[in-house]
């Protein structure tokens, strides 16, 4: 949190720069509240004057305290209208709230982390946090599937990452172009080539339920179990202070009690229709 008084009250933010990423997604750079501050997989509350708020994760670098960064893809008519918005401008702030990605808990075990699509957003942090600690790891692998080559985000950095010889990222799509020359097909395809002890590893997921229900299933096919592996939730979060009752999954509410689950934790639930 802010350390404000009222959780509920947002402080404006100034916007510094906006990146396009794709068609519809967008990086926004804002100038931070004072003394924030936000552990990789928390989100924040952005507010569009006359249209509402929405909850969207943090994916900027968290030792760097002069920039807060979220990463947004248009796609409902708050997301849309802050897409629109450009430097110069500003946006209402409320946060940070909710679990992160206990990163702790990967210390000294290899780590796993699957993207899909704008899911690789909130765990770009965490890439950023292994790789200035990155003694502290083992094996360290990114998994990022999208639908095709226009959906890719955070390319010029991808292509940083993929020249590491102490990172493995690797890259697919479901619908290739003619020019791409790497790998086609689901993101569970490259779970199956990846390199890790799977009793010392920490699985991290985040993109589509769908995407993270097969992925799971894959690394448990390699071993991992249910308390190895972690989900981001983030679905439907309208107060962030589990209030209104919007984001509530069986007892659990999603803005309160995550959006970063352990696996175990939520499983009974994980997967079932109209919950």
């Amino acid at each position: 949190m802010l350390g404000r008084a009222n959780p509920m009250l947002p402080m404006i933010c100034g916007i510094e720069r906006v990146k396009r990423e794709t068609h519809d997604t967008f990086t926004f750079e804002l100038t931070p509240p004072c003394d924030y501050s936000f552990a990789p997989g928390q989100f924040n509350m952005l507010y569009v004057f006359g249209v509402g708020e929405v909850a969207i994760s943090v994916s900027g670098d968290p030792s760097k305290k002069e920039a807060l960064v979220h990463t947004i893809r248009a796609v409902g008519s708050v997301t849309k209208a802050i897409c629109k918005l450009k430097g110069g401008g500003s946006v209402g702030v409320r946060g940070a709230f909710g679990s992160d990605w206990q990163i702790d808990k990967a210390v000294g075990k290899d780590v796993v982390l699957v993207a899909g699509g704008i899911g690789l957003a909130p765990l770009r942090p965490v890439i950023y946090h292994i790789l200035a600690n990155r003694a502290e790891f083992g094996r360290v692998s990114v998994l990022y599937g999208t639908r095709t080559t226009g959906d890719l985000v955070f390319r010029r950095e991808i292509e940083q990452w993929r020249g590491r010889f102490d990172l493995d990222f690797e890259v697919t799509v479901d619908t290739a172009s003619a020019d791409w020359r790497g790998d086609v097909g689901f993101v569970t395809t490259l779970i199956r080539k990846a390199s890790f002890d799977p009793l010392e590893t920490v699985a991290m997921l985040c993109g589509p339920e769908i995407m993270m229900r097969f992925s799971i299933a894959e690394l448990k096919k390699l071993g991992l179990t249910s308390e190895q592996i972690f989900v981001s939730m983030e679905r439907n979060m309208k107060c962030a202070v589990g209030f209104c009752g919007h984001c509530q999954f069986g007892p659990a509410f999603v803005c309160r009690d995550g959006p970063v689950f352990r696996l175990d934790h939520l499983e009974p639930l994980f997967g079932k229709h109209e919950i």
